[in-house]
Parts: structure tokens; sequence; C-alpha cells
């Protein structure tokens, strides 16, 4: 099965490339817009849903489909408040750092999986709750000089150098990442496919394995 990965992040790319799968990469254009009555898990949805979709256009327009294909888009947004996505400068990176210091807050991770050949069409959200210690503002400035929060909801890499200070969480850690692969895995595997790491297919379980 060809994987279409609707997302150019490195951390999304760089957890199925450790998986041994080397996905198409195709980064749509999206107007991410939603209602404001949305709920941070209705909003991550949403996204990855319009993601999703605007793959399958750009598919089309390439007389291409999602038929033997699974197009796999995925949305983060981080909580405590009030959304928080990604700091568009450094200023703001500071401000939404100092923000969230000593505070519990919560990451949300939308995934939308499309397969026309395996009749997938699954739109779900995972949760995980992260609490930070109380670091200073220079360890601030020392984190944002790495550039590291650039491109990141919340202005944090928890797999990075963030990761000192990080107090505990409550939650897939992958999900805080922006890529919840364990419950990708959970979801294919109850459309019974397996999601089998070192391979880069995915396959449909027989009827034999499915008696097992």
């Amino acid at each position: 099965m060809h994987i279409i990965l609707a997302s150019g992040s490195p951390r999304r790319i760089g957890m199925l490339h450790d998986m041994g799968i080397q996905p198409e990469i195709l980064v749509p254009e999206v107007d991410e817009a939603v209602h404001l009555d949305l709920t941070p898990r209705q909003m991550v949805m949403c996204l990855a849903l319009k993601k999703a979709q605007a793959a399958e256009t750009l598919l089309k327009e390439e007389k291409r489909s999602a038929r033997k294909a699974l197009v796999i888009a995925a949305d983060t947004v981080v909580y405590a408040d009030r959304v928080i996505g990604k700091p568009e400068s450094e200023e703001e990176a500071f401000d939404i750092l100092r923000f969230l210091r000593g505070r519990m807050h919560t990451v949300y991770s939308g995934v939308c999986l499309v397969s026309d050949s395996l009749g997938i069409r699954r739109v779900f959200a995972c949760e995980t709750q992260v609490k930070f210690t109380n670091y200073t503002a220079d360890d601030i400035r020392r984190y944002i000089a790495t550039g590291e929060p650039m491109d990141k909801a919340g202005a944090y890499a928890i797999q990075g150098g963030f990761a000192p200070y990080v107090e505990y969480i409550i939650g897939p850690r992958d999900n805080v990442i922006g890529f919840p692969l364990g419950a990708i895995k959970d979801e294919l595997n109850s459309f019974g496919i397996d999601f089998v790491k070192g391979e880069r297919v995915l396959r449909k379980r027989s009827d034999h394995e499915n008696k097992q």
C-alpha cells in the first residue's frame, strides 16, 4: 500500500522513516480558518480532514486518486485557556513559553486516514497533558536561540531541547510530537490492517490470520 503523508513536517516524516516507511510527501494548501465555537479537539479533527480532502483534490488534479493509497493527514495544537499554535516570531515564542511555565496544558492532535481501496475514511483525535517546570526567562531565551521553537505548536519540542523542562506528561508522548502513531496503528488495526514497523507497506490481514 502506497502511503501519502499530507504534511511536510520533518517530525512526522522522520517518525514514519523510523518505522521503515518511505511515504510520498504531499503538502496541499489549506485554509486553516475554523469556526470559533469549535473545541480544540473538534478543531484539530476539522483541520486534519481539510488537509486530507485537499490532498485528495491534488491527486485528482494529477489524475490520480486515493484508491490505491493511504492518505494520512494530521494537525496539532496546544491548549491552555486558549488555543496556541506555532509562533510567528521569536517574541511570540518567548511569550508562549513564559505563559506555559509551570503550567499544565493539553496537546491535541487530529488525524484523518483515507483509503478508498481499504474502505477507510476515518477522523479522530488524541490528547496528552503536559506539565512544565518553573524554568527561567534565560532558559527560554537560550532555547529560542537554537531556532527550534519556530515551527512547532506551543513553541517547543518535547523530543528536543525543551525536554529537560518537562515535569511530566499524561498520555501518549508521540501525540505531543504531533503524530500519534500508536493511535494510528490502533485505528488501522480496527480495520484489519497491520501497520508493521520495518515494512514499507500496509497489508490487509488474511482470513487465516484473522482466525488465529
